[in-house]
């Protein structure tokens, strides 16, 4: 499939590049796009939740009233989860949540993720660009000028750029990244994908696609 390379004015620059239908022409696998997102989101959490288990309460150990005899129910201990200011029954504990993927399937869920855009029509290519200074109002001007400036949009450069990445580190709703760095989460969270031209080179040399 071929799509049209828009200048940094949304202007039509009249020339087209070719998406390969290996990537962005393929079925989209929905799984896959599950587990690699499931993937991504337990990484990133802490696990640093904790309850304190009885053995941690702070309290006596003396025994509150004989095992038998008293008409209520036996009870061993202050700490005892029935009783305010004890235990908690199963509390949560420090752990990790992350788990391997296959290697396999997080490719096939990034280029399921790029084919689902390229379905959507929520592709947009555009030429290379770079700025002298960090400077947001010119970044803001570019998403202006292609009507995603009050949508999520995800930028994808062929190479590291400093300074673009500082002029949009203050719009939340905008994100530039590498292109051999992409994940699924990302793709699936912006409502744009918007792919620089030397970009597209590298998606295809990342995926094995010629």
């Amino acid at each position: 499939m071929e799509a049209k390379v828009l200048s940094i004015s949304g202007q039509d620059t009249g020339r087209v590049v070719t998406l390969q239908d290996g990537i962005f022409g393929i079925e989209p696998n929905s799984h896959a796009i599950y587990l690699d997102v499931k993937q991504i989101l337990a990484g990133r959490r802490q696990g640093t939740h904790k309850a304190k288990q009885k053995s941690e309460v702070s309290g006596s150990t003396r025994k509150l009233k004989r095992q038998k005899g008293t008409g209520g129910a036996r009870a061993g201990s202050i700490k005892s989860p029935l009783f305010r200011g004890g235990a908690r029954v199963f509390g949560p504990v420090p752990r990790d949540y992350s788990f391997k993927l296959n290697k396999k399937v997080k490719q096939l869920a990034r280029r399921s993720a790029l084919a689902q855009k390229a379905l959507d029509n929520a592709i947009v290519v555009i030429e290379d660009f770079s700025f002298d200074t960090p400077k947001t109002k010119q970044f803001t001007a570019i998403c202006s000028n292609l009507n995603i400036l009050d949508k999520k949009s995800l930028f994808m450069l062929n190479e590291p750029d400093n300074f673009i990445y500082l002029s949009s580190r203050n719009l939340p709703k905008h994100m530039v990244v590498n292109a051999s760095s992409i994940n699924t989460y990302d793709i699936m969270n912006a409502h744009t994908v918007v792919i620089s031209e030397s970009s597209v080179e590298v998606l295809n040399k990342m995926f094995k696609v010629s």
